[in-house]
């Protein structure tokens, strides 16, 4: 009883929350970096989507549009885990993006390509947050590790149809307006800053 009372005493909390240091570790840095590569995926899948628009490919293209917002929401959710702990946040500029391709088959597989490197960063990160006990930072990961499996899966099962189609483009097409590719929602999805798009 002694030690909550003491606690107490440290005073009104709700008048200190805005007083917590900011606290800094591997973990976090990696974490605020993590905004910044989702949201050059995001460009990334626009330009994708952009490139398969200018050839009158819809359903690629619409994909690939579908697949730059979810980018987009995800690194939102990161700057809402940010603002939700009180740490300092910002938006990272990106670089440039690759907006030519020879055939349709490699922006899906740099798609595939920057899914894996993903993969990797939710990775790291999460075994850092475990390494340094951030048992918060490390629950908040797991529904990406999740997704990451997911999206992976999407890119490898594009791919595979691309290549079976031997050129042919429009069965792509086809396949992509019976099937159903990528998100399909998630009720336990982290909450994006200002709202999912």
């Amino acid at each position: 009883m002694k030690l909550f009372a003491e606690w107490v005493n440290l005073g009104d909390m709700a008048d200190n929350v805005k007083n917590i240091p900011t606290r800094t570790s591997k973990f976090v840095d990696l974490l605020r970096a993590q905004i910044g590569h989702e949201l050059a995926a995001s460009q990334q899948y626009l330009a994708i989507a952009v490139w398969f628009d200018d050839r009158d490919l819809q359903r690629l293209a619409a994909h690939f549009y579908r697949q730059s917002l979810e980018e987009r929401n995800h690194g939102m959710m990161i700057v809402q885990y940010f603002l939700d702990r009180n740490l300092p946040v910002g938006i990272p500029g990106v670089e440039s993006v690759r907006n030519d391709f020879a055939n349709a088959r490699e922006p899906v597989e740099l798609a595939l390509q920057q899914e894996r490197r993903v993969t990797e960063q939710f990775v790291v990160l999460a075994r850092t947050a475990r390494e340094e006990g951030d048992f918060l930072g490390e629950q908040f990961l797991q529904w990406f590790l999740k997704e990451q499996v997911e999206e992976e899966a999407s890119m490898i099962t594009l791919l595979g149809v691309i290549d079976r189609a031997e050129g042919n483009l429009f069965h792509v097409e086809d396949y992509l307006a019976r099937e159903s590719l990528g998100d399909s929602g998630d009720d336990f999805a982290p909450h994006a800053a200002g709202g999912a798009l």
